[in-house]
């Protein structure tokens, strides 16, 4: 299993702009490490994945199309694929950059219960709240989740590092333990779980505030004695 460091480097590698160009797909070789990105470089790829977002915004995952993506964003076809190799990379790019700018709002306006539970709970539902009010946007991006393949890993596990972040500071915890981590996964599992039955029109808005209620209780239930919720 790869470490954390090495796919913080797989995700750096898959996203920025080298001369040599990127992989193109599952089953080619690794590409060389990169260098951070330049301010420029930088600044074009927020360009393209606010132009994702866009795109799929008005018309959900059918509606972003690589070509169109590229004219929005005013950069060039082949650069906008040594970026990111495919429409799902580029996807579920825009959720990790979207669950980012959601973890700054959070940060800033940070949960009021008073257990870990509560402030976990009021913290997802604020993330669903958000991606309700771009139904086509959270559709695309969570089928593009469900789409990816083992070549997307680096890019999905960059969503799953930032959700994992904003459990962690909803519940103002710096050193969990492996029986919180567990509990942690799982709630992510169900998070992701709701997204998919809500945008499907199986679950309401009711039902899904329910589950998340529910499952979130599991971190008062793994909490060491003595602290919050216990």
């Amino acid at each position: 299993m790869p470490t954390e460091a090495s796919r913080d480097e797989e995700v750096r590698a898959a996203t920025t702009d080298r001369a040599g160009g990127a992989a193109t797909g599952a089953g080619t070789a690794s590409p060389a490490p990169a260098s951070p990105l330049t301010e420029r470089q930088e600044a074009r790829r927020r360009r393209i994945l606010r132009a994702c977002a866009r795109l799929a915004g008005r018309g959900g995952f059918d509606a972003v199309q690589m070509r169109e993506v590229a004219e929005s964003s005013q950069v060039a076809l082949g650069t906008l694929y040594r970026y990111f190799p495919s429409k799902i990379h580029l996807l579920v790019a825009t959720m990790q950059d979207q669950l980012e700018t959601l973890h700054g709002t959070l940060r800033k306006e940070p949960p009021a219960g008073e257990t870990p539970a509560e402030r976990v709970a009021e913290t997802l539902m604020r993330a669903f709240r958000a991606l309700q009010r771009e139904p086509h946007l959270a559709d695309a991006m969570v089928r593009a989740l469900t789409f990816a393949d083992r070549g997307v890993s680096p890019e999905v596990d960059q969503v799953s590092r930032q959700t994992t972040a904003i459990i962690l500071d909803a519940m103002e915890l710096a050193d969990p333990t492996p029986e919180q981590l567990s509990a942690v996964r799982v709630i992510e599992h169900t998070w992701h779980s709701t997204l998919i039955t809500w945008l499907s029109g199986r679950a309401s808005i009711a039902q899904v505030e329910i589950d998340i209620e529910t499952v979130c209780r599991l971190m008062d239930l793994t909490a060491p004695k003595g602290a919050d919720g216990v």
